[in-house]
Protein backbone atom coordinates (compact mmCIF):
# COMPACT_ATOMS: atom_id res chain seq x y z
CA UNK A 1 0.00 0.00 0.00
CA UNK A 2 1.16 3.52 -0.97
CA UNK A 3 2.03 6.00 1.13
CA UNK A 4 1.62 9.45 0.61
CA UNK A 5 3.51 11.72 2.51
CA UNK A 6 2.86 15.59 2.87
CA UNK A 7 4.68 18.06 4.87
CA UNK A 8 3.29 18.85 8.33
CA UNK A 9 1.91 22.57 8.28
CA UNK A 10 3.24 24.27 10.89
CA UNK A 11 0.79 25.98 13.46
CA UNK A 12 -1.53 28.46 12.83
CA UNK A 13 -0.52 32.20 13.01
CA UNK A 14 3.04 31.09 13.48
CA UNK A 15 4.34 32.25 10.27
CA UNK A 16 2.38 35.38 10.44
CA UNK A 17 3.58 36.02 13.64
CA UNK A 18 7.64 35.73 12.84
CA UNK A 19 7.48 37.79 9.77
CA UNK A 20 5.46 40.21 11.82
CA UNK A 21 8.70 39.90 14.27
CA UNK A 22 11.13 40.13 11.71
CA UNK A 23 9.49 43.19 9.78
CA UNK A 24 8.86 45.35 13.24
CA UNK A 25 12.63 44.75 14.12
CA UNK A 26 13.64 45.91 10.61
CA UNK A 27 11.41 48.76 10.85
CA UNK A 28 12.87 49.56 14.07
CA UNK A 29 17.00 49.06 12.78
CA UNK A 30 15.76 51.11 9.75
CA UNK A 31 14.39 54.24 12.39
CA UNK A 32 17.63 53.46 14.45
CA UNK A 33 19.98 54.19 11.56
CA UNK A 34 18.82 57.15 10.22
CA UNK A 35 21.18 60.34 10.35
CA UNK A 36 18.46 62.28 12.48
CA UNK A 37 18.17 60.08 15.10
CA UNK A 38 21.18 61.05 17.68
CA UNK A 39 19.44 65.10 17.78
CA UNK A 40 16.20 63.42 18.22
CA UNK A 41 17.27 62.00 20.76
CA UNK A 42 19.65 65.23 22.18
CA UNK A 43 16.55 67.42 21.62
CA UNK A 44 14.35 65.49 23.66
CA UNK A 45 16.77 65.14 26.77
CA UNK A 46 17.74 69.22 26.37
CA UNK A 47 13.84 69.57 26.48
CA UNK A 48 13.24 67.51 29.61
CA UNK A 49 15.74 69.16 31.44
CA UNK A 50 14.63 72.72 30.73
CA UNK A 51 11.26 72.43 30.83
CA UNK A 52 11.76 70.92 34.24
CA UNK A 53 14.36 72.91 35.76
CA UNK A 54 12.67 76.22 34.28
CA UNK A 55 9.47 76.96 34.77
CA UNK A 56 9.02 79.97 32.80
CA UNK A 57 10.18 77.50 29.75
CA UNK A 58 7.00 75.75 29.85
CA UNK A 59 5.01 78.87 28.48
CA UNK A 60 3.59 78.98 24.80
CA UNK A 61 5.07 82.43 24.85
CA UNK A 62 8.71 80.89 25.19
CA UNK A 63 8.05 78.20 22.83
CA UNK A 64 7.06 80.76 20.35
CA UNK A 65 10.70 82.57 21.07
CA UNK A 66 12.19 79.39 21.18
CA UNK A 67 11.14 78.87 17.58
CA UNK A 68 12.23 81.92 16.31
CA UNK A 69 15.68 81.51 17.22
CA UNK A 70 15.71 77.94 15.87
CA UNK A 71 14.04 79.69 12.33
CA UNK A 72 16.65 82.33 12.05
CA UNK A 73 19.47 79.44 12.62
CA UNK A 74 17.42 76.85 10.93
CA UNK A 75 16.83 78.97 7.84
CA UNK A 76 20.88 78.68 6.70
CA UNK A 77 21.43 75.45 8.25
CA UNK A 78 19.19 74.48 4.96
CA UNK A 79 21.15 75.60 2.75
CA UNK A 80 24.31 74.16 4.27
CA UNK A 81 23.17 71.06 5.48
CA UNK A 82 22.47 70.41 1.62
CA UNK A 83 26.36 71.74 0.73
CA UNK A 84 27.72 69.16 3.29
CA UNK A 85 25.33 66.59 1.94
CA UNK A 86 27.36 67.68 -1.37
CA UNK A 87 30.45 67.15 0.26
CA UNK A 88 31.46 70.98 0.95
CA UNK A 89 31.24 73.50 3.13
CA UNK A 90 30.69 77.48 3.47
CA UNK A 91 32.51 79.54 6.11
CA UNK A 92 31.52 82.56 4.68
CA UNK A 93 28.17 82.10 5.18
CA UNK A 94 27.61 84.18 8.09
CA UNK A 95 29.39 87.17 6.20
CA UNK A 96 26.98 86.55 3.70
CA UNK A 97 23.99 87.23 5.60
CA UNK A 98 24.92 90.62 6.31
CA UNK A 99 26.65 91.52 2.74
CA UNK A 100 22.85 90.96 1.36
CA UNK A 101 21.54 92.65 3.82
CA UNK A 102 23.91 95.97 3.34
CA UNK A 103 23.47 95.36 -0.16
CA UNK A 104 19.89 95.86 -0.35
CA UNK A 105 20.15 98.68 1.95
CA UNK A 106 22.83 100.71 0.56
CA UNK A 107 21.25 100.42 -2.80
CA UNK A 108 17.65 101.62 -2.38
CA UNK A 109 19.06 104.56 -0.19
CA UNK A 110 22.05 105.97 -1.88
CA UNK A 111 19.47 105.75 -5.16
CA UNK A 112 16.47 106.78 -3.29
CA UNK A 113 14.93 103.67 -5.00
CA UNK A 114 11.99 101.47 -3.71
CA UNK A 115 12.92 98.71 -1.39
CA UNK A 116 12.22 96.38 -3.35
CA UNK A 117 14.51 97.36 -5.93
CA UNK A 118 17.72 96.65 -3.42
CA UNK A 119 15.60 93.16 -2.49
CA UNK A 120 16.43 92.66 -5.98
CA UNK A 121 19.81 93.66 -6.50
CA UNK A 122 20.92 92.19 -2.91
CA UNK A 123 19.83 88.94 -4.50
CA UNK A 124 21.73 89.27 -7.26
CA UNK A 125 24.62 90.06 -5.38
CA UNK A 126 24.08 87.01 -2.95
CA UNK A 127 23.79 84.69 -5.75
CA UNK A 128 26.65 86.00 -7.26
CA UNK A 129 29.16 85.29 -3.78
CA UNK A 130 27.25 81.41 -3.90
CA UNK A 131 28.08 81.36 -7.61
CA UNK A 132 31.97 82.71 -7.22
CA UNK A 133 32.31 80.01 -4.47
CA UNK A 134 31.62 76.89 -6.18
CA UNK A 135 33.35 78.31 -9.81
CA UNK A 136 36.39 78.97 -8.21
CA UNK A 137 36.09 75.68 -6.07
CA UNK A 138 35.58 73.30 -9.39
CA UNK A 139 37.77 75.79 -11.54
CA UNK A 140 40.69 74.99 -8.75
CA UNK A 141 40.21 71.90 -7.46
CA UNK A 142 40.94 73.67 -4.15
CA UNK A 143 39.17 73.14 -0.38
CA UNK A 144 36.20 74.36 0.06
CA UNK A 145 37.72 74.88 3.63
CA UNK A 146 40.39 77.59 1.58
CA UNK A 147 37.54 78.72 -0.99
CA UNK A 148 35.28 79.88 1.82
CA UNK A 149 37.46 81.15 4.06
CA UNK A 150 39.22 83.13 1.43
CA UNK A 151 35.58 84.57 0.83
CA UNK A 152 34.42 84.78 4.42
CA UNK A 153 38.03 87.27 5.00
CA UNK A 154 37.42 89.34 1.77
CA UNK A 155 33.14 90.08 2.75
CA UNK A 156 34.10 91.15 6.09
CA UNK A 157 36.52 93.59 4.79
CA UNK A 158 33.97 94.55 1.75
CA UNK A 159 31.11 95.18 4.40
CA UNK A 160 33.18 97.30 6.60
CA UNK A 161 35.31 99.10 3.94
CA UNK A 162 32.40 99.89 1.06
CA UNK A 163 29.61 100.83 4.31
CA UNK A 164 32.19 103.63 5.97
CA UNK A 165 33.01 104.62 1.85
CA UNK A 166 29.46 105.12 1.19
CA UNK A 167 28.24 106.05 4.31
CA UNK A 168 30.44 107.13 6.58
CA UNK A 169 29.56 104.94 9.46
CA UNK A 170 29.61 101.49 10.10
CA UNK A 171 26.07 100.86 9.89
CA UNK A 172 22.97 101.38 7.25
CA UNK A 173 20.24 104.30 7.89
CA UNK A 174 17.49 103.56 8.74
CA UNK A 175 14.67 102.98 5.54
CA UNK A 176 11.78 102.34 7.55
CA UNK A 177 10.27 105.28 5.63
CA UNK A 178 11.08 104.22 1.73
CA UNK A 179 8.77 103.15 -0.58
CA UNK A 180 7.85 99.45 -0.63
CA UNK A 181 9.15 99.01 3.15
CA UNK A 182 5.84 97.95 4.88
CA UNK A 183 4.86 95.47 1.96
CA UNK A 184 8.35 94.04 2.12
CA UNK A 185 8.32 93.69 6.25
CA UNK A 186 4.99 91.87 5.88
CA UNK A 187 7.20 88.90 3.62
CA UNK A 188 10.84 89.15 6.17
CA UNK A 189 9.82 90.42 9.65
CA UNK A 190 6.31 90.07 10.46
CA UNK A 191 4.58 88.23 13.07
CA UNK A 192 1.10 86.31 13.08
CA UNK A 193 -0.81 84.94 16.47
CA UNK A 194 -1.91 81.70 16.80
CA UNK A 195 -4.06 80.71 19.53
CA UNK A 196 -3.18 84.22 20.57
CA UNK A 197 0.49 83.61 20.63
CA UNK A 198 2.39 85.54 18.19
CA UNK A 199 4.48 83.25 15.79
CA UNK A 200 7.54 85.16 13.73
CA UNK A 201 6.73 84.81 10.09
CA UNK A 202 10.23 83.41 9.59
CA UNK A 203 9.20 80.23 11.39
CA UNK A 204 6.65 79.50 8.13
CA UNK A 205 9.42 80.17 6.05
CA UNK A 206 12.12 77.51 7.84
CA UNK A 207 9.11 75.00 7.78
CA UNK A 208 8.34 75.60 3.91
CA UNK A 209 12.07 75.42 3.00
CA UNK A 210 13.12 72.26 5.06
CA UNK A 211 9.77 70.69 3.75
CA UNK A 212 10.99 72.04 0.18
CA UNK A 213 14.61 70.69 0.67
CA UNK A 214 14.04 67.63 1.91
CA UNK A 215 11.43 66.59 -1.10
CA UNK A 216 14.24 67.74 -3.56
CA UNK A 217 16.77 65.22 -1.55
CA UNK A 218 14.41 62.29 -1.59
CA UNK A 219 11.69 62.49 -4.26
CA UNK A 220 13.99 63.72 -7.28
CA UNK A 221 17.11 63.07 -9.33
CA UNK A 222 18.62 66.08 -8.11
CA UNK A 223 18.55 64.62 -4.76
CA UNK A 224 20.26 61.43 -5.52
CA UNK A 225 23.09 63.64 -7.74
CA UNK A 226 23.41 65.46 -4.17
CA UNK A 227 24.04 62.49 -2.37
CA UNK A 228 26.33 60.65 -5.02
CA UNK A 229 28.73 64.12 -5.33
CA UNK A 230 28.90 63.72 -1.24
CA UNK A 231 29.70 60.52 -1.21
CA UNK A 232 32.27 59.94 -4.29
CA UNK A 233 32.43 62.96 -6.79
CA UNK A 234 34.69 60.79 -9.27
CA UNK A 235 32.48 57.84 -9.41
CA UNK A 236 29.53 60.40 -9.56
CA UNK A 237 31.28 61.55 -12.64
CA UNK A 238 31.58 58.36 -14.51
CA UNK A 239 27.72 57.62 -14.37
CA UNK A 240 27.05 60.70 -15.54
CA UNK A 241 26.50 63.19 -12.73
CA UNK A 242 27.11 66.92 -13.51
CA UNK A 243 29.35 67.36 -10.68
CA UNK A 244 30.21 71.01 -11.25
CA UNK A 245 26.74 72.26 -11.60
CA UNK A 246 25.48 70.59 -8.45
CA UNK A 247 28.36 71.98 -6.62
CA UNK A 248 27.68 75.30 -7.81
CA UNK A 249 24.12 75.35 -7.58
CA UNK A 250 24.86 73.61 -3.80
CA UNK A 251 26.80 76.74 -2.86
CA UNK A 252 23.84 79.31 -4.92
CA UNK A 253 21.33 77.80 -2.37
CA UNK A 254 23.30 79.14 0.27
CA UNK A 255 24.17 82.34 -1.35
CA UNK A 256 19.85 82.28 -1.44
CA UNK A 257 19.37 81.43 1.81
CA UNK A 258 21.97 83.99 3.05
CA UNK A 259 20.04 86.46 1.05
CA UNK A 260 16.42 85.91 2.96
CA UNK A 261 18.49 85.88 6.17
CA UNK A 262 19.89 89.10 5.23
CA UNK A 263 16.54 90.45 4.05
CA UNK A 264 14.62 89.20 7.43
CA UNK A 265 17.38 91.24 9.75
CA UNK A 266 17.18 94.34 7.75
CA UNK A 267 13.45 94.32 8.03
CA UNK A 268 13.13 93.77 11.29
CA UNK A 269 15.41 96.11 12.61
CA UNK A 270 15.44 98.50 9.28
CA UNK A 271 19.32 99.31 9.49
CA UNK A 272 22.05 96.46 9.26
CA UNK A 273 25.85 96.89 11.20
CA UNK A 274 28.35 95.77 8.66
CA UNK A 275 30.46 94.19 11.56
CA UNK A 276 27.92 91.34 12.16
CA UNK A 277 27.86 88.06 11.46
CA UNK A 278 31.29 86.60 12.03
CA UNK A 279 30.92 83.25 14.05
CA UNK A 280 27.23 82.16 12.70
CA UNK A 281 28.70 80.38 9.98
CA UNK A 282 29.83 77.74 12.44
CA UNK A 283 26.23 77.59 14.28
CA UNK A 284 25.09 77.08 11.00
CA UNK A 285 27.31 74.38 9.92
CA UNK A 286 27.09 73.15 14.18
CA UNK A 287 23.21 72.59 13.49
CA UNK A 288 23.72 70.43 10.53
CA UNK A 289 26.67 68.33 12.07
CA UNK A 290 24.10 67.81 15.15
CA UNK A 291 21.57 66.43 13.08
CA UNK A 292 23.65 64.38 11.30
CA UNK A 293 25.78 65.56 8.93
CA UNK A 294 29.39 64.39 7.81
CA UNK A 295 31.94 66.92 6.95
CA UNK A 296 32.73 64.10 4.15
CA UNK A 297 29.34 64.77 2.85
CA UNK A 298 26.88 61.83 1.11
CA UNK A 299 25.63 61.58 4.34
CA UNK A 300 22.83 63.58 6.25
CA UNK A 301 19.05 64.88 5.94
CA UNK A 302 17.80 68.71 6.23
CA UNK A 303 15.15 67.52 8.54
CA UNK A 304 18.00 66.87 10.98
CA UNK A 305 20.01 69.87 11.01
CA UNK A 306 16.55 71.65 11.47
CA UNK A 307 16.31 69.41 14.39
CA UNK A 308 19.81 70.10 15.09
CA UNK A 309 18.62 74.25 14.89
CA UNK A 310 16.03 73.35 17.69
CA UNK A 311 17.81 72.38 19.93
CA UNK A 312 20.15 75.61 19.43
CA UNK A 313 17.08 77.79 20.30
CA UNK A 314 16.10 75.25 23.03
CA UNK A 315 19.60 75.65 24.45
CA UNK A 316 19.46 79.56 24.47
CA UNK A 317 16.72 80.75 25.19
CA UNK A 318 16.60 77.78 28.40
CA UNK A 319 19.49 78.92 30.13
CA UNK A 320 18.08 82.16 29.40
CA UNK A 321 14.56 81.12 31.29
CA UNK A 322 16.98 78.74 33.82
CA UNK A 323 18.26 82.12 35.24
CA UNK A 324 21.75 80.83 34.23
CA UNK A 325 24.75 82.97 33.17
CA UNK A 326 24.22 83.49 28.75
CA UNK A 327 27.64 82.78 28.59
CA UNK A 328 27.14 79.16 29.41
CA UNK A 329 25.50 78.76 25.70
CA UNK A 330 28.09 78.37 23.44
CA UNK A 331 29.38 75.52 26.29
CA UNK A 332 26.56 73.77 25.58
CA UNK A 333 26.24 73.73 22.41
CA UNK A 334 29.76 72.34 21.72
CA UNK A 335 28.96 70.02 24.06
CA UNK A 336 26.24 68.89 22.28
CA UNK A 337 27.92 68.97 19.05
CA UNK A 338 30.60 66.70 20.28
CA UNK A 339 28.37 64.33 21.61
CA UNK A 340 26.15 64.40 18.77
CA UNK A 341 29.34 63.25 16.26
CA UNK A 342 30.35 60.50 18.60
CA UNK A 343 26.57 59.50 18.49
CA UNK A 344 26.37 59.37 15.02
CA UNK A 345 29.66 57.87 14.14
CA UNK A 346 28.25 55.06 16.65
CA UNK A 347 25.15 55.02 14.76
CA UNK A 348 26.97 54.60 11.12
CA UNK A 349 29.36 52.15 12.48
CA UNK A 350 26.30 50.01 13.81
CA UNK A 351 24.61 50.37 10.30
CA UNK A 352 27.45 48.90 8.28
CA UNK A 353 28.19 46.12 10.73
CA UNK A 354 24.48 45.17 10.30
Amino acid sequence: MSQILTAKEPPPGNGSEKALRVSSRSALRRFLTRPEVGSLVGAVIVFTVFFTIAEPFRSAGAFTNILYASSTIGIMAVGVALLMIGGEFDLSAGVAVISSGLAASMFAWYFSLNVWVGILFALAVSLAIGFLNGWILVRTKLPSFLVTLSMFLMLQGLNIGITKLVLGTVSTRNISTMDGFDQARAIFASSFTVAGVEVRVTVLWWMVFVGLATWVLMRTKVGNWIYAVGGNAESARAVGVPVAKVKIGLFMTVGFMAWFSGMHLLFMFNTVQSAEGVGNELLYIMAAVVGGCLLTGGYGTVIGAAIGAFIYGMTRQGIVLAGWDNNWVFFFVGAMLLLAVVVNGWVRTQANKR
